[in-house]
C-alpha cells in the first residue's frame, strides 16, 4: 500500500493552511512544511489533527513524502524567496516533477522561472490563486500557466479544489490558462480590474450618500436591490453588507469610523505599468490607483480642506443658487423629491454599471496586447469563467463576457459586442449625468468620468492627436503621417507659419 502523499504544500500562513486544507477535503493526502517549523507542530496538532496530513521539518522530508510525479506547490512571499526555495528544491526532484508558485507573483519572474526550471528538466506552473482566505479553502479561483505537461498531473486536484459554477454547480472555476506567466498574468489583470470594481463603487457610494444624503440603513438596500440585478457581485454583496455593522466599540456604524486611507499591494500598479509599456490605454486601473495614492495623503488633504473651496460643502435643504453663481438646483432638489432620489439613484447604478464594461474592456485588449507580445494562445471567454466564482470579481456579468467571446473568439474590445453596445447606448445618458452633476457640487468622481473618457474617446473616428502630432514635429521633428496621401512627412513649421502680430 502506497503511504505517500500526493501534494506537497510549504508555506502555512492562513492561505496555505486552507488551501491544504482544501486539498485533503478532496480525498488527497498532503504533505506541509513550514521555514518555522513550529507552525507546522500547531497546524499538525490542530486545524489538521486526525486528517490525512503529514507534518515536515525540512524540504528534504517533504519531498521524499510525495509520490511521482511529484507535486509541489509554494505560498510564500513573492520575490527573492521563491527563487531561493526553487534552488532548495531543484536537487531534491527527479524528472518530471512539478513545481507550482500560487503567490502573487510578477508574470515576469514566472516567465523566467518556468524557462530555468526547464532546462534542469523539471516542469514548473506558476498559478494565480484568487478568493482570499474564505476561497483558498471552500474553493478559489485557479489560474494556472507555465509547463503544459504539468496540467494533466495537476488538473485533477485544481479541479477538484476550484470553485464551481454553472446551472449543477458542476463547472471548475479553474482551466489551463496558457504557457509561462500567462496564469500569473490573468491573475494580475483580475486584480486591476478589481482595483476599478471597487473605486467605482466608493465613487457610488460618494454620490448616493453626499447628493441624496443616503443614510447608511438607506445604502445597504439599495446595495441590496442592485445585487438582485445585472451588477449582482461579490463586491456589491460585501458592500451592501458593510453598511449594516454596527460599530462594536461605539455607537453608530463601523464603516463610517474607518480612517479614509486606502492600503495596496501593488498588483494594480503592475498592470498600470505594463500597460503603459503595452501602449494600451488601461484608464480605469490606473485612477484607482492613482485613487489610492490621493487617500494615503490624508494629512495633507485635511490642510487642504481648509483651504481650497468647492462649490458646496453640504447639500443645502431647498433649491437655490450657491455661492460663485453656481446653479445647482436640479442637484439640491434631490435631496427633499422622493421621485427625483429615485432616479439619481437608477442614474447612479447605470452609470457604475457602463463604466463597469469599459473597466473589463480595457483588462481585455490589455490581456489581448500581452498574448500577442509574448506569443501566448489565451482563450478569452475561458478567463472570464474562471472568474465566475471564487475570486473577488466573481459576478453575473461575466457569463456576458464568456458569451462574447465565444460568439466573437476575435473581439476587439467588448464593447463592439451587441450586448454591451447596447448596454452602454442605454446608460450612457445617466452616465454623464452622474459625473456633470457629481462635478457640479465638487465630488470627486474619478473613475466614473475616466471611463466616460475612454467611451468618448474609443467612439470617436477623429482625435485631436493630429494636433498633438505637429506640435511634436514642430519643436522634435518626429514626423507625421497624411490623410489624404502615403508616407511620412515633415514641416517647416516655423519657416511657414504667420509671424505674430506685433
Amino acid at each position: 500500500m502506497n503511504h505517500l502523499c500526493d501534494f506537497g504544500l510549504i508555506g502555512l500562513a492562513v492561505m496555505g493552511e486552507n488551501l491544504a486544507l482544501n486539498v485533503e477535503s478532496r480525498g488527497y493526502k498532503v504533505a506541509v512544511f513550514n521555514r518555522t517549523t513550529e507552525r507546522v507542530d500547531e497546524f499538525i496538532n490542530g486545524r489538521a489533527a486526525g486528517k490525512s496530513f503529514v507534518g515536515c521539518h525540512s524540504v528534504e522530508e517533504l519531498i521524499k513524502n510525495l509520490a511521482r510525479p511529484r507535486q509541489v506547490m509554494m505560498l510564500v512571499k513573492a520575490g527573492p524567496a521563491v527563487d531561493a526555495l526553487i534552488e532548495q528544491i531543484l536537487p531534491l526532484l527527479e524528472p518530471g516533477d512539478i513545481i507550482i508558485d500560487g503567490g502573487n507573483t510578477h508574470f515576469a519572474d514566472t516567465e523566467r522561472r518556468t524557462r530555468y526550471v526547464e532546462d534542469k528538466g523539471f516542469l514548473f506552473v506558476g498559478s494565480g490563486v484568487s478568493g482570499g482566505e474564505e476561497g483558498a479553502l471552500k474553493g478559489p479561483s485557479l489560474m494556472p500557466g507555465g509547463s503544459k505537461d504539468a496540467w494533466q498531473h495537476i488538473q485533477p486536484i485544481f479541479q477538484a479544489i476550484a470553485a464551481k459554477v454553472g446551472p449543477n454547480d458542476d463547472i471548475p472555476c479553474c482551466e489551463w490558462v496558457g504557457p509561462r506567466g500567462s496564469g500569473h498574468y490573468v491573475k494580475m489583470v483580475h486584480n486591476g480590474i478589481e482595483y476599478g470594481d471597487m473605486q467605482l463603487i466608493c465613487e457610488a457610494y460618494l454620490v448616493l450618500q453626499e447628493a441624496l444624503g443616503l443614510s447608511n440603513e438607506a445604502l445597504y438596500d439599495v446595495f441590496d436591490q442592485w445585487n438582485r440585478g445585472e451588477l449582482q457581485s461579490y463586491l456589491i454583496e460585501i458592500t451592501r453588507d458593510i453598511f449594516s455593522v454596527k460599530d462594536d466599540l461605539a455607537d453608530g456604524y463601523m464603516v463610517d469610523k474607518i480612517l479614509d486611507v486606502a492600503g495596496a499591494k501593488g498588483t494594480g500598479k503592475w498592470m498600470s505599468q505594463l500597460a503603459l509599456d503595452l501602449g494600451v490605454p488601461s484608464t480605469l486601473v490606473t485612477a484607482a490607483v492613482y485613487a489610492r495614492g490621493l487617500s494615503a495623503q490624508k494629512e495633507s488633504r485635511v490642510r487642504a480642506s481648509k483651504l481650497l473651496r468647492g462649490p458646496l460643502d453640504r447639500v443645502p435643504s431647498d433649491a437655490e443658487t450657491l455661492d460663485w453663481d453656481v446653479e445647482l438646483s436640479e442637484t439640491v432638489r434631490m435631496a427633499a423629491d422622493p421621485r427625483s432620489k429615485a432616479e439619481l439613484i437608477e442614474a447612479v447604478r447605470l452609470a457604475l454599471y457602463a463604466s463597469k464594461i469599459c473597466s473589463y474592456a480595457q483588462g481585455f485588449v490589455q490581456l489581448q496586447a500581452a498574448a500577442a507580445e509574448h506569443d501566448w494562445d489565451l482563450d478569452y471567454g475561458q478567463c472570464a469563467r474562471l472568474w465566475r466564482g471564487g475570486c473577488i470579481i466573481r459576478a453575473q456579468f461575466l457569463d456576458r463576457i464568456t458569451e462574447a467571446f465565444n460568439d466573437d473568439p476575435h473581439l476587439e474590445n467588448l464593447l463592439l459586442a451587441p450586448y454591451f453596445t447596447e448596454a452602454v447606448h442605454r446608460a450612457q445618458f445617466s452616465w454623464r449625468r452622474v459625473v456633470t452633476q457629481a462635478t457640479q457640487m465638487g465630488l470627486p468622481v474619478p473613475a466614473f468620468s475616466t471611463a466616460l473618457g475612454y467611451y468618448d474617446s474609443y467612439r470617436r473616428a477623429s482625435l485631436p492627436a493630429n494636433l498633438l502630432q505637429a506640435q511634436r514635429d514642430y519643436f522634435g521633428a518626429h514626423t507625421y503621417q497624411r490623410t489624404d496621401r502615403e508616407g511620412t512627412f515633415h514641416t517647416d513649421w516655423l519657416s511657414l507659419r504667420r509671424p505674430p502680430k506685433d
